[in-house]
């Protein structure tokens, strides 16, 4: 038998009441709703009385309303959800009580706990989470896309691996595979040549999960998407069954590493949250960049340098998470290039992603800690002719391909390299503390695994 649908509804006195009654009355009377609750949220234009008890004997139900008229009551939403268990919200409020902003900060609050959050003309849903995995798990998911969820990730599965804990990472990407595709990267031997041969048969050898063995030694699992929702949900993913063959291998810990601005459609005991200090402050603070925040158990803000962002940008982009989670580790950081092979006493052409405007530290960073001599760098590895022009440009003086495995690292990179004679060495980046205020990286990592265990061995 199919039960109701409780509904709480949000209402304002910028309504008349009997209007606001008719609506009222109008989803009640549909077979499968059950209005069990109103807040009241702010307006009081026609609204002749502010007593709780005389709205809720003339509207029929209970009406709850916030201490403060001029203040969106939040928590009392919040509340309300939870008192009494409710399965959807629906806003029956208008300008000028709730703009754009406060709808979305309303949106963030109701869909992180796990129900829709409705209007006449729009609906957000809460995100797909399958239950799935058997194994004590952390997902990392990010506010964006290129703001290194992927070196944050290898970095993670590498302290988790050296720390004994056997990690497995399922990655998703918008080049994943049709079937979730297993890497060893902990037995198989990933060179260039053999990254070459898997692009000549039609793989994404560039693919997050080929980075993340590469990077890492472990066990990788891909997947592949295609969407991503203004909440971080997907269209499509065959993530559910990489979950599935994770619970089949010998891996004790899994990592599941979102892909863009997507998240991971599996539960998992924790949450890391990647915000790129890049990105506008506007899409951090509003929209559904608070709702991801909330997720995080440990917070990583990279790219926390000029010209990406100021040190007065970082400390705001800190203070806003504080806001919104009050409980997650916040760490700052910035991006250091790691050569997997030699590279001393070599003429390197290096190829990243990052931005034009921090080539100069990275180059000077090359060359102070590796011994070598950069004769040309590209950050147009996502941009597949100008990054053709830049190796046309400096490839004759070159002895040495320096690539990050992303994009075009390989049907470009690697293939232009390996056919001019050149060495191919694949690249790392590491998250670095911008200073020694911020908890340790790898001891928040484990510490947050410890955490997860203590989670998984708790629910089961």
């Amino acid at each position: 038998m199919k039960t109701l649908d409780k509904m709480v509804c949000l209402v304002d006195g910028e309504h008349y009441l009997p209007v606001t009654k008719a609506a009222i009355d109008t989803l009640n009377s549909l077979e499968h709703i059950d209005i069990v609750a109103i807040v009241f949220i702010g307006g009081t234009e026609k609204l002749r009385t502010d007593d709780p008890d005389s709205y809720s004997k003339m509207m029929g139900l209970p009406v709850h309303f916030g201490k403060d008229e001029n203040e969106i009551p939040y928590s009392l939403i919040e509340e309300m959800i939870k008192q009494y268990d409710a399965d959807i919200v629906m806003d029956l409020s208008d300008e000028p009580v709730l703009d754009y902003t406060k709808r979305f900060k309303i949106a963030s609050k109701v869909l992180s706990l796990g129900i829709p959050y409705k209007g006449p003309d729009f609906q957000f849903d809460p995100l797909t989470l399958y239950e799935v995995v058997r194994k004590p798990s952390l997902k990392i998911l990010g506010t964006g896309k290129r703001i290194g969820k992927t070196a944050v990730s290898s970095f993670a599965s590498r302290i988790i691996d050296k720390n004994g804990y056997e990690p497995c990472v399922v990655a998703m990407g918008r080049g994943g595979p049709a079937e979730p595709e297993i890497v060893h990267g902990n037995q198989i031997e990933i060179t260039p040549e053999f990254l070459m041969e898997q692009s000549d048969k039609g793989v994404h050898a560039a693919s997050d999960h080929w980075e993340d063995a590469l990077m890492s030694r472990v066990l990788t699992i891909g997947c592949r998407r295609c969407g991503g929702g203004m909440g971080g949900d997907v269209f499509m993913t065959n993530m559910k069954k990489g979950a599935e063959l994770a619970n089949e291998n010998d891996c004790k810990f899994v990592i599941f590493e979102g892909s863009g601005a997507a998240i991971p459609p599996i539960k998992t005991n924790k949450h890391i949250v990647l915000i790129g200090a890049n990105q506008p402050l506007i899409n951090i603070e509003n929209f559904f960049g608070p709702f991801r925040i909330q997720l995080g158990d440990l917070v990583i803000i990279t790219m926390c340098e000029e010209p990406m962002a100021s040190p007065e940008k970082v400390k705001e982009i800190e203070k806003i998470i504080a806001k919104v989670n009050s409980t997650a580790s916040i760490i700052s950081t910035i991006f250091r290039p790691k050569p997997l092979g030699d590279i001393s006493g070599k003429n390197v052409l290096f190829a990243t992603t990052a931005p034009d405007g921090i080539k100069e530290v990275l180059v000077n960073h090359l060359q102070d800690n590796y011994n070598c001599n950069v004769v040309g760098i590209t950050s147009h590895l996502s941009n597949r002719p100008l990054l053709q022009e830049d190796i046309n440009k400096y490839i004759d003086k070159a002895d040495v391909m320096l690539t990050e495995l992303k994009a075009a690292a390989v049907d470009v990179a690697t293939k232009d390299s390996l056919d001019a004679g050149l060495e191919v060495v694949y690249c790392d980046n590491i998250p670095i503390a911008i200073d020694d205020t911020y908890p340790d990286i790898s001891e928040s990592i484990i510490n947050l695994v410890d955490a997860a265990i203590d989670d998984f061995n708790n629910f089961y």
